[in-house]
């Protein structure tokens, strides 16, 4: 008997489908959303096609589109109306990420996730409270523990504004310990905590920094996100995170460390994100304006390849281009 035709006979129209391992759905997908404190009107992102800077008068509108598609969480971005040393505007009462919360987890019922980090409130662009010899470009560039107080003092302030998740970025050690203890200690031992735990110094942000107005004003963030040639360090920035209380463990960038994914899926038993970041997203659009690529089916099965790695949920710029072609 031939025996090498077998597998094809699953690959037939009505029972493909039936067989198939990994599938998207528009649950498993996050999508940014940028909030601009400096506009009163929407800001195409030159970048990224298809995204913009709203206003906070409209980021009710804006994440009622995403709703639209059948995603259900967003991730919250702030560009602040001014900003300074220490990012004071990061942690404020009256911040754009504080506000624009209120209002959409006042009127809409999405899942509000916020990013805490101080890069886009800091006049420097870095992730933290500055060195005193950062500027001549010698040793570390951010102070690690002064920064860790004002991360969590961001954090509860996000939470205190409506956010049902907080995901620290800024790669400062002892991150989750030290905003797991003051939301704690604050009575929200409810909120769940969504660590970058594994967050790589990548060539791939960069429209990012253009959307969210974060680039560093000099230097870069060598000294403290990821080396991209290190696989092992990823598994034990993960176990850190664990065991300091995260309850998500997040890969960033996904295409380009999909091995690393794999690795912290089988590792440890807590779900695992992946930010499918800005640099996928515009090479893939890039790609498809000169024609090279068909936009849609690439973009999906790239968002599939970091499922099929073993993210659970994916942070995508193109969550609702996915979860409408779904529905």
């Amino acid at each position: 008997m031939d025996m090498t035709r077998r597998p094809r006979r699953l690959r037939q129209d009505g029972v493909r489908g039936l067989v198939s391992e990994t599938s998207l759905d528009a649950s498993d997908l996050i999508a940014p959303v940028f909030v601009d404190a400096t506009t009163d009107e929407r800001v195409p992102i030159e970048s990224m096609p298809g995204h913009e800077r709203v206003p906070v008068s409209e980021a009710v509108e804006r994440v009622e589109e995403v709703l639209a598609t059948g995603v259900e969480a967003v991730i919250v971005f702030g560009i602040p109306e001014s900003k300074d040393a220490r990012g004071s505007r990061a942690w404020a009462e009256d911040g754009v990420v504080q506000e624009a919360v209120r209002r959409i987890s006042a009127e809409t019922d999405a899942y509000v996730i916020t990013d805490v980090c101080l890069c886009e409130y800091t006049e420097h662009g870095h992730c933290g409270v500055l060195a005193e010899n950062a500027r001549a470009g010698e040793g570390l560039t951010v102070k690690n523990d002064e920064t860790l107080d004002l991360l969590a003092r961001t954090a509860l302030s996000h939470v205190e504004a409506g956010a049902d998740m907080v995901a620290p970025s800024s790669m400062a050690d002892g991150q989750v310990g030290a905003i797991r203890e003051a939301l704690d200690a604050a009575g929200h031992d409810n909120i769940p905590v969504m660590a970058y735990a594994v967050k790589y110094e990548s060539a791939f942000y960069g429209p990012f920094r253009d959307a969210a107005d974060g680039a560093p004003a000099f230097g870069d963030r060598r000294h403290y996100q990821m080396d991209p040639g290190n696989r092992r360090e990823a598994m034990r920035m993960a176990r850190r995170d664990a065991e300091e209380g995260a309850d998500v463990l997040m890969v960033k960038p996904a295409l380009p460390y999909l091995d690393v994914v794999a690795d912290v899926r089988r590792e440890f038993d807590h779900p695992v994100a992946a930010y499918n970041v800005s640099g996928e997203y515009a090479m893939l659009q890039a790609a498809g304006e000169k024609g090279w690529l068909d936009t849609t089916e690439s973009a999906y099965e790239s968002v599939l390849s970091i499922k099929r790695a073993g993210a659970d949920l994916i942070l995508t710029y193109f969550a609702e281009d996915i979860a409408a072609s779904l529905s």
